[in-house]
């Protein structure tokens, strides 16, 4: 089993902590109708009909279960704090009731045949087992079992149960149930979706090989657990040496090994799973990884104004859904172009930024004459103001001045965007300096740095080097 010896960071903030950033709003807490609702009792369940009864979905009443628990944490108001701690213990209970034990281990099983619509081979009778799940619940039971709240003898439970799952993570794919193999070089998976057979091909899923390593991660915090801690190991080298698999250059990283088809859904957990890697193991690289992804396919979600210079601008129409959001079947072709010259810098609303297949980053305008079309990223003619995407990085990273006294620029911006000011730097020699986060500044990836006389300004990324390889900028096409 291949370990390249990630050490887990024991203290990290709260916040920094696995499944802190997924909580559930209170609006949310007593889900009563769709597809996934609460039945009578509080257990969140599956409803594949409008008529059907609910069924077990371990992945939702883990994450449900979770989400509960990261707001029972933050809650102030102590009735909402108590219906979230007995919703995610409800979850909780609900798994332990329905387990099955096998192979000296606790397993929790769908109830219902499964075929992926798109990844073929993926297909089950019931009851079936997914090491997404068997992470996932390791993670609601160890983090139940710490909470000051529950009596003794129900956290001692808990923390048995969480025994007993992670036993299921320990044993490999030459029985049945299992969940986890050693692939041909060695490396150690935890399978969403395992093959059906012992040792028959696996999808060797990303997010979800992660998300079950979250649990391993809180186990090893929990009980000092030098086996999971050497997993954890295993399951992080796994992840950092099929990198350049799972990454898709200017476009949607791929969901699976085995099938590498783009999931756009999924990109935002790859960027935040890969962020949480460097903060738990201290390693830039997943850091950068992080980073590398948000220039692929950054976010859609982010909206503000665009600053033109004076000057050509050439603005497309592209075939896109109504919202400008990517459509398969579309595949973003181009319908239209106009070239415009303002005599003056001026600035418009804009919807969205995003990535336009086989293209740049792009702005679509949301109001005034030119609505409806979209206009290329290019820091020095057309940007969207502001600070967004950032990645937060813990411990700072520390990006290099080149040396030769040439000439770098920084940037004291406010979080709106305006310029507040400007220092120019040079070095005789390559000179390092500590960079707290990565974020696009005015349109293009810059560094903060965080301490010596620079403290506070933003360096573009293109300007020095950080200790991985820096982004590359340039205008849209």
């Amino acid at each position: 089993m291949q370990q390249a010896g990630y050490q887990i960071v024991t203290d990290l903030p709260e916040l920094m902590l696995p499944w802190r950033d997924r909580p559930v709003p209170w609006e949310s807490a007593s889900p009563d109708s769709g597809l996934y609702h609460l039945d009578s009792a509080g257990v969140y369940l599956y409803y594949p009909t409008v008529d059907s009864p609910g069924l077990d979905h371990p992945v939702g009443q883990s994450q449900f279960g979770l989400g509960c628990l990261a707001s029972y944490r933050v809650e102030t108001d102590p009735a909402r704090r108590a219906v979230f701690l007995a919703r995610a213990r409800t979850q909780a209970d609900r798994l332990i009731s329905q387990r099955t034990e096998a192979r000296g281990a606790w397993w929790y099983g769908y109830p219902w045949a499964f075929t992926h619509t798109v990844h073929t081979g993926v297909s089950y009778e019931p009851p079936w087992y997914s090491g997404m799940a068997q992470g996932e619940a390791l993670s609601l039971l160890v983090q139940l079992a710490e909470v000051a709240d529950i009596p003794c003898a129900d956290r001692e439970a808990y923390q048995a149960a969480a025994d007993a799952t992670f036993a299921s993570l320990t044993v490999l794919d030459d029985g049945y149930p299992w969940v986890t193999n050693i692939d041909a070089d060695g490396y150690w998976w935890i399978q969403e979706y395992p093959g059906n057979q012992p040792s028959a091909t696996s999808d060797y899923t990303f997010n979800g090989m992660i998300f079950a390593l979250l649990g391993v991660l809180d186990y090893a915090l929990a009980t000092g657990s030098e086996q999971a801690a050497a997993l954890y190991d295993a399951g992080v080298t796994t992840i950092a040496a099929n990198w350049p698999l799972f990454r898709n250059p200017q476009w949607f990283a791929y969901y699976c090994r085995t099938h590498r088809i783009p999931a756009p859904t999924y990109q935002q957990h790859h960027i935040s799973l890969l962020q949480q890697l460097g903060w738990q193991t201290g390693s830039p690289d997943f850091a950068d990884h992080a980073d590398r992804l948000t220039d692929d396919a950054p976010s859609a979600g982010v909206s503000g104004t665009v600053r033109f210079a004076a000057g050509a601008h050439t603005f497309f129409r592209f075939d896109t859904a109504a919202s400008g959001a990517w459509v398969e079947a579309r595949g973003d072709a181009q319908l239209d172009a106009q070239t415009v010259t303002f005599a003056h810098a001026t600035s418009a609303p804009a919807s969205m930024r995003r990535r336009i297949q086989g293209r740049g980053i792009y702005y679509l305008i949301s109001a005034g004459p030119y609505e409806g079309w979209w206009v290329g990223e290019n820091w020095q003619a057309s940007y969207l103001e502001g600070v967004y995407l950032p990645t937060v990085y813990r411990p700072g990273r520390v990006v290099t001045f080149p040396g030769g006294s040439v000439p770098v620029d920084c940037f004291k911006i406010a979080a709106d965007g305006t310029l507040i000011g400007v220092k120019t730097v040079s070095f005789a020699a390559p000179s390092g300096a500590p960079a707290s986060e990565r974020a696009i500044v005015n349109g293009r990836p810059m560094y903060m740095i965080a301490a010596g006389g620079l403290t506070g300004y933003w360096v573009p990324a293109s300007a020095v080097t950080a200790d991985t390889t820096p982004a590359v900028e340039g205008a849209a096409s």
